[in-house]
């Protein structure tokens, strides 16, 4: 199946868990105004897709808990989005092309919408019918990899790394938690849901590992060489504050380098679990790390 008509059939019926949710769960209409303004923005949503592109994958059927699972990974991006934006974090005015949620609704409510987010998330994934082990399973790597020692772990070594000369393994482990966790969380929940043995989820971790250091360093060069209009942000944000990017370590022909050398890894172990596992077809997540590639 193409990416395209994968994404058009399922990617609404994420948004509509969502929806659901929120619109079910949220008794103050301009916090909900507020969250949905942002869930509402857009976006290719990559991390639901390589969720269930993933379980997908291995020719099980996409059904309510998948969706669910998906919608609260989505929920806890776009969390993380509308805190990045804040003028205390990255400070910026366009997020998707439309103004940031604290430019809409205020620094209060826009650091609300995005606390509601999060909790919310775990609350939508505890509502699935999954069995008990499973459920565990996702709501415990979703904590690790969204908390302190993935996302926001991340996060924090991000702000504290401006101003200063990272090498390139540190600027990696930034990316690696910030960007990367919740891209392996993606592919790893996949395979949960598929009901893969521990060896194959090692396999979709590495594949996930590859392509969150290449979401990152394709962001990075599209902050140099992209547009505001093009992105739908605003570019150049990274050098004033004299963050540490690939390109500015690298230069932009290595950093191009660096970003191509990622997704031929994850398309070599795409390859080998194509060779090894009975079940899977990998040509939708190829089609998807196709995404990673700059453009």
């Amino acid at each position: 199946m193409k990416l395209t008509d994968f994404s058009a059939i399922h990617l609404p019926l994420v948004e509509q868990e969502i929806h659901s949710f929120l619109n079910e769960h949220t008794s103050d209409e301009q916090l909900k105004e507020s969250m949905i303004y942002s869930i509402d923005a857009g976006g290719k949503r990559i991390r639901p897709l390589l969720l269930l592109g993933t379980l997908s994958s291995f020719s099980v059927d996409i059904d309510v808990n998948a969706y669910q699972v998906a919608a609260a990974l989505e929920m806890i991006h776009t969390y993380s989005l509308i805190h990045d934006d804040l003028p205390a974090m990255d400070n910026d005015d366009l997020r998707r092309g439309k103004p940031t949620n604290h430019k809409v609704y205020g620094e209060a409510l826009a650091i609300l919408a995005g606390d509601a987010l999060l909790t919310g998330a775990f609350q939508l994934l505890t509502m699935t019918k999954l069995p008990n082990s499973p459920k565990l399973l996702l709501l415990q790597q979703l904590a690790v990899s969204a908390g302190t020692q993935g996302m926001v772990a991340g996060q924090a070594a991000d702000i504290q790394g401006e101003a200063k000369q990272l090498t390139l393994a540190e600027l990696a482990s930034i990316h690696e938690r910030k960007t990367g966790r919740l891209i392996r969380y993606a592919m790893l929940a996949g395979g949960i849901l598929a009901q893969q043995p521990e060896e194959v989820l090692d396999q979709l971790q590495k594949i996930a590992a590859h392509l969150g250091l290449a979401f990152q360093i394709r962001d990075d060069l599209l902050d140099v060489v992209s547009t505001t209009e093009a992105l739908g942000k605003t570019v150049g944000k990274d050098e004033q504050v004299e963050k540490n990017t690939y390109p500015r370590l690298l230069g932009i022909e290595k950093t191009r380098e660096a970003l191509k050398q990622e997704i031929r890894l994850a398309n070599g172990i795409i390859d080998q679990l194509e060779e090894n596992v009975y079940s899977f077809n990998g040509q939708l997540l190829r089609q998807l790390v196709k995404q990673f590639d700059e453009k």
